[in-house]
């Protein structure tokens, strides 16, 4: 692959960062870290997740440690610990640290090819070796996919939603139009609600 390609797979990448990051403006600390699902998914957790997902993938993997001690993704770690934060841990320092993992990781794709090989210790033989290419595609992916859930979780807390800062990518309409959006959605819905399945709370 040339280095355009890698130019184009790095950019993606970096628009996945930059949405995630996004989902936090405005919001006072309390509301980055609210577990809005069943599963506690919420928006600060994730930028601390997707910082030890950088720091493991493009550092442990080829050789190249992140400098800074990550506790939450030792082997040891109890369950989930990357996926919330810490009383002790604030937004500006996950998002600094998730910020410096960036250059880190940057650093990787800079110095290396795309066919530099690796090793994914907690990956299975069979998927081993991989390459810097197939690494950087898995991260654009895992990233972009934490964004999508950054974005229903925003949206969760106060309303807010779009793609990205001065693109927000949504049909235009106003608040009563996506009312009746939503209540037509709820309709078309409800036609396939069986007798035996509860009401929508």
């Amino acid at each position: 692959m040339s280095e355009d390609a890698k130019a184009e797979l790095r950019r993606y990448l970096q628009e996945g960062r930059d949405a995630v990051v996004w989902k936090l403006a405005d919001l006072d600390e309390y509301d980055v870290r609210r577990p809005m699902t069943p599963t506690g998914t919420n928006l600060l957790g994730l930028v601390k997740h997707l910082a030890g997902v950088e720091a493991d993938y493009f550092g442990v993997v080829f050789d190249r440690p992140f400098a800074e001690d990550l506790p939450w993704i030792s082997p040891d770690a109890k369950p989930n610990e990357d996926m919330w934060a810490r009383p002790e841990e604030s937004r500006d320092a996950i998002v600094g640290l998730y910020q410096r993992v960036w250059a880190h990781a940057d650093t990787t794709l800079s110095l290396l090819p795309l066919d530099a090989p690796g090793h994914v210790s907690w990956w299975r033989p069979a998927s081993n070796p991989v390459t810097l290419c197939r690494i950087l595609v898995h991260v654009t992916a895992e990233t972009h996919r934490h964004a999508g859930h950054a974005d229903i979780v925003r949206e969760l807390v106060d309303g807010n939603v779009g793609l990205r800062e001065g693109n927000d990518n949504l049909a235009p309409g106003d608040d009563s139009w996506w009312r009746e959006y939503r209540d037509h959605l709820e309709s078309v819905a409800l036609r396939y609600q069986g007798p035996e399945r509860p009401a929508p709370r």
